[in-house]
């Protein structure tokens, strides 16, 4: 990470981020447009509408951090004390601004409303601090040096907020080199196996960071690096991410904004192939998650739902006694699913999912989580037993992205010198 001076700690204000009513999206923005002129985020840091609380936070956060951005509680009703716990942290009385008085008067003014009194508790400053001209609302923002940090205090709606960084603090912020950003996504197996594989790279202190965040099966390895420059950031994280795709191989199913889709899409375009499913427990998910990617017309031929076991046969033909001898969760149904989409659409491919997705219906034999995915092509089919964790929701999900996971992995293998096609 970089150093002490080229970090920043951005505070959220307001009990409706605490209580849950409200996300908090400011920071998000902010800290991705940090990053851009070089500054790392140490720390997102929310607190309700308290002016101790406020005033703790601030003071904490210029200790561990040269820039401090606040957002929220600016506004003229009795629960916004953003300025006053920011001149408690500074030791500072509030004081009036006579501009930003004039302005807020004139802002009422020309859209012919009457102020009130409430709005001229706006125009109050921590003594020593600087106001902040507010472009699109009536509360102006606060500039203030707080130890070793520069302070930034900017409204809550995130119109205002995004409009007065942009055009007022960006400009004020310092050089700090650079930072550029690598993710590389992997599939198949835990947080743990990808954490162990990498470990030395996610060790403390170094430059590249390293770091695995998790959804829905997918483990991706976030690198941050920081450099001089804007072309050295991103050749340590260049290198870097390739350190990591040498060591993770086939588990690497994409990088930065790619998704599993539009991998599996771009791999059968590719191949000049097609494909075709047929879904039972993921209900519509898969065909979902292929058709998101535009121009999947072009290889996704069509699915099949077919949840009932009569809608396996009659829309898919899968044998009845099939699923009467070893049940609609199995093996052999997967395979016929499979085989069944493939040769009713004319495709190259073809996959067939079928399982548990719970909460009920599972036995000691077949748990919740129990599924089943084929992938069938020229050179026949293939079916992987797998038992995912979670509620209905992450299963069905991990089902289908597990199922373009193998489809992309016999894509790869088909590809290969000798391989069938």
């Amino acid at each position: 990470m970089p150093n002490l001076s080229m970090q920043a700690v951005i505070i959220a204000v307001g009990d409706e981020l605490t209580d849950g009513a409200t996300v908090d999206t400011n920071s998000g923005y902010l800290s991705a447009r940090l990053v851009e002129c070089g500054i790392a985020t140490r720390r997102h840091v929310t607190v309700g509408d308290d002016a101790a609380a406020i005033a703790e936070a601030i003071g904490g956060a210029a200790g561990q951090a040269r820039l401090v951005i606040v957002t929220g509680g600016l506004g003229p009703t009795a629960d916004d004390l953003t300025r006053q716990g920011l001149a408690a942290a500074m030791g500072a009385a509030l004081v009036e601004d006579p501009r930003q008085a004039e302005r807020i008067a004139a802002f009422f003014a020309a859209r012919g409303r009457e102020m009130k009194p409430s709005n001229r508790a706006q125009a109050l400053l921590p003594a020593g601090a600087q106001a902040i001209d507010n472009d699109c609302g009536t509360a102006p923002g606060i500039a203030a040096r707080l130890g070793e940090a520069e302070v930034f205090v900017l409204p809550g709606p995130p119109q205002e907020m995004r409009e007065m960084f942009e055009t007022k603090v960006l400009p004020r912020l310092p050089a700090a080199g650079a930072i550029a950003k690598r993710i590389v996504h992997t599939f198949g197996v835990g947080e743990s196996d990808v954490g162990e594989a990498i470990a030395d790279l996610m060790g403390r202190g170094r430059n590249p960071t390293v770091g695995t965040t998790v959804s829905a099966g997918v483990i991706s390895v976030r690198i941050t690096a920081a450099g001089p420059t804007k072309q050295a950031a991103e050749a340590a994280a260049d290198e870097t991410a390739a350190e990591v795709r040498r060591r993770l191989g086939e588990l690497v199913f994409a990088g930065d904004d790619q998704t599993m889709p539009q991998v599996v899409g771009e791999a059968l375009q590719a191949a000049g192939e097609t494909l075709a499913a047929a879904e039972s427990c993921t209900g519509g998910m898969l065909g979902e998650m292929i058709t998101e990617v535009p121009g999947a017309s072009e290889y996704f031929l069509g699915g099949v739902v077919a949840y009932a076991n009569q809608a396996k046969t009659e829309l898919v033909g899968v044998p009845a006694d099939l699923i009467a001898a070893h049940g609609a969760v199995s093996e052999p149904v997967a395979e016929a699913l499979a085989e069944g989409a493939r040769r009713r659409f004319g495709a190259d491919w073809g996959l067939g999912v079928t399982g548990i997705a719970g909460p009920a219906g599972g036995s000691a034999e077949k748990p919740v989580g129990l599924v089943y995915i084929a992938v069938a092509g020229r050179g026949g089919a293939a079916v992987h037993r797998h038992v995912f964790p979670g509620d209905r929701e992450v299963i069905r999900r991990r089902a289908a992205l597990a199922a373009l996971n193998h489809l992309r992995l016999a894509l790869v293998a088909a590809g290969e010198p000798g391989a069938e096609g």
